[in-house]
């Protein structure tokens, strides 16, 4: 075999993180997070892969680099999804009854006691009924939206009552659709412990209630039911309206064909008549365990956290166990009494998130924002969170005379309304903002601002492999460059200039820009280590990334193992190389690293016959990133930083306790070795971390200066 699957690779991703939330030495909230995030990566899977999988094999059954002809790999995925959805129910309803042990209880609607009952039953006409809207389904099967959650009802016609519909009608069935403006998690009277909490979910209720929206009916079955929907629709690129073009995509995504329909409850005749009115087979139909009957249970996030507990239990301290001991992340640059400008013109400075904190970046465009010396501030944003301070500062400086330009990618998928919203207030406020690239999204990363100081004008660069987004820098591992290095900041010039306007394409010294040249680069980089190498002195290559599939970056990755190169490849998702092949792969090895922090970065290690070379990038190894986006590929140079980051990559093959290592199978086994120390790479890059910023604290504790 020379090449997995790429979604069979991706499926099994997802069941690396259903073993996290199966692993009894994680706390109990924190396998529930992950067992909720088996749900939503699902979810996206469908809409996206699975939706764009489906259209290519109602066109052709082609067979794609694997061997494998699409129709086989939909079984392949519908088999193993079904697999994998079915443990994490199981897992689920342990971890729920776990959860009752420790004083948060789900209560189902068939077990409310008679005060639950009473109190659900007055919620329901007060705050909820008014918001439910029947539909029948008799004449014109109704218009159902993707990931909303219904109730399907079977009825019949109670003896004696007259009704307007036809008692000839073949089908009584109704749906309602779950209010998505109110809180799923609904907390309810705990009778007997009153120091612990109880809650039910908004769907029980409509199911227990529901008869009250069919007067003159009788409810003789239901479901709760969830559709997955096409959502890899393109935008027209060529619109003249190209903001309104992709309003109209996002649109279109609520009633596109349906890829997968989710059923808890039972019911053949609903489940049946589902099937058969949105054109799906069987293997698109994921029933969940009938105990505890929960759809998208990614709701269940909204009680791991430690509000919930800080007045549910007898003490907050007896909690503490089911969550994973707090991180703090620190600030590299706080200690300093030096200003945030002095720091990076020092020298470069590296940070390593989220054990090291986003504040100096929010820092760093909050001060430009309102500093006198800034002329101008250049950024690219792809994703961000719905309050962004950093897109709170650059509103401001547009305000303030700066002259701010944007590039913002409406084109990130499920991030476009925010993104457009965003756009939009950036564009009142003064700021040139940029669309987008017609056939490419902007995913690199790259923030410049432009001072007038003292010596003239000076540039300060950031470089990133994660998003402009405060949110996710607390629970992506990202490393990010700050620098003020004429080099990078020419080059970082230059790539504004060619994503802004009309520039031919420049010669950069230290950048590399894909689609133009980073995958040149990293073949040549490649090539290099592989012809360098030699018995007495083999070469090495180790890199970190999200996903491998680039044919021509794999073949090159197999010549250099078939010179001797030693090849350490750590992967999170998805893996379509196959290693450990004789007279192929021999020399390569891949691990992936599930645990508490996504691992996000992208960072490439070259030995290069001694002088070893080290590049962080926006870009994983896949054809999109390499081929259709516009990403970035950037050295580290400064010694320091170059050292800690080669440190932290090597962490992650030495990590025994969250590993995993892909077999010539394709199956992934954990990382067991030898009975010495256990290691976490996670942990021990936040021990480093740490030591890190008390040794700031010690240095700076010694260099007080005291004035009167």
């Amino acid at each position: 075999m020379r090449y997995f699957n790429r979604d069979l690779s991706w499926v099994e991703f997802n069941a690396r993180i259903l073993d996290e939330g199966t692993r009894k030495d994680n706390p109990l909230l924190e396998r529930i997070k992950f067992l909720s995030i088996v749900g939503t990566n699902f979810a996206e899977f469908f809409q996206v892969r699975v939706a764009s999988l489906k259209r290519q094999s109602a066109i052709s059954d082609d067979i794609d680099i694997s061997g494998e002809k699409l129709s086989e790999v939909l079984r392949r995925i519908s088999e193993r999804s079904h697999e994998i959805m079915k443990a994490q129910g199981l897992e689920l309803k342990s971890a729920l009854e776990e959860l009752s042990e420790n004083g948060v209880t789900y209560v189902k609607e068939a077990d409310f006691s008679e005060a639950q009952e009473a109190f659900v039953q007055n919620l329901f006409q007060k705050e909820i009924f008014p918001l439910l809207t029947p539909l029948r389904t008799d004449s014109d099967f109704p218009h159902i939206p993707g990931k909303e959650i219904f109730a399907a009802f079977e009825l019949s016609v109670i003896e004696g009552i007259h009704t307007s519909i036809p008692l000839s009608a073949k089908n009584f069935i109704a749906f309602v659709q779950i209010p998505k403006g109110l809180d799923r998690i609904v907390w309810i009277p705990n009778e007997s412990k009153t120091n612990e909490r109880t809650f039910t979910l908004l769907d029980d209720i409509v199911l227990k209630f529901g008869t009250k929206l069919f007067p003159g009916f009788s409810v003789d079955g239901s479901i709760l039911f969830s559709i997955d929907r096409d959502a890899d629709s393109n935008v027209d690129e060529e619109s003249g309206d190209f903001v309104g073009a992709m309003e109209e995509v996002i649109a279109s995504r609520q009633s596109s064909f349906a890829v997968r329909l989710m059923v808890a409850g039972g019911n053949k005749k609903l489940t049946e008549f589902l099937k058969t009115n949105l054109e799906l087979t069987d293997g698109d139909i994921y029933e969940t365990e009938k105990e505890p009957m929960m759809l998208r249970p990614e709701c269940l996030l909204d009680i791991c956290d430690n509000s919930t507990f800080a007045y549910s239990t007898s003490s907050l301290n007896s909690a503490k166990k089911l969550f994973f001991p707090p991180w703090k992340n620190f600030n590299p640059l706080k200690k300093s009494e030096k200003s945030i400008w002095e720091s990076i013109k020092e020298r470069d400075r590296l940070l390593n998130l989220p054990y090291e904190s986003f504040e100096p970046v929010v820092k760093l465009l909050g001060e430009a924002s309102e500093d006198g010396k800034t002329l101008a501030i250049k950024m690219t944003l792809y994703r961000t969170e719905k309050n962004s301070e950093i897109v709170k500062s650059l509103i401001r400086a547009a305000r303030n005379g700066k002259q701010v330009t944007v590039f913002v990618e409406l084109k990130a998928r499920f991030d476009e309304q925010r993104n457009i919203s965003w756009a939009s207030q950036l564009e009142k406020a003064g700021a040139i903002v940029i669309y987008g690239i017609v056939n490419l999204k902007v995913h690199g990363k790259a923030m410049m601002i432009v001072r007038k100081e003292t010596d003239g004008i000076r540039r300060y660069v950031h470089l990133s492999t994660g998003n402009y987004n405060s949110k996710t820098a607390k629970t992506y591992s990202d490393v990010a460059l700050l620098t003020a290095n004429a080099d990078i900041a020419n080059d970082v010039t230059l790539f504004f200039n060619m994503i802004s306007g009309y520039s031919a394409i420049q010669t950069m010294s230290k950048i590399a820009i894909a689609p133009i040249n980073l995958k040149s680069r990293l073949l040549s980089l490649i090539k290099r280590e592989a012809e360098n190498s030699t018995p007495e002195n083999p070469g090495m290559i180790v890199a970190k990334m999200n996903a491998l599939g680039h044919e021509e970056i794999i073949e090159a990755l197999y010549e250099a193992s078939r010179k001797g190169v030693k090849v350490m490849l750590n992967v999170r998702g998805i893996c379509q190389l196959v290693p450990n092949v004789e007279g192929q792969s021999e020399n390569i090895k891949v691990v992936s690293i599930v645990g508490r922090y996504l691992e996000h970065s992208r960072i490439i290690y070259f030995k290069n016959s001694g002088n070893e070379e080290i590049y962080l990038s926006s870009a994983d190894w896949m054809p999109r990133n390499l081929d259709r986006r516009v990403e970035l590929l950037f050295p580290i140079t400064d010694k320091s930083c170059f050292n800690e980051l080669k440190s932290n990559l090597m962490s992650y093959f030495d990590d025994n306790t969250h590993s995993s290592i892909l077999n010539s199978d394709g199956t992934w086994i954990r990382y067991r070795e030898g009975a010495g120390e256990w290691i976490s790479a996670q942990e021990r890059m936040y021990e480093t971390s740490k030591k890190k910023n008390e040794t700031a604290k010690n240095a700076g504790a010694e260099f007080v200066v005291r004035r009167k």
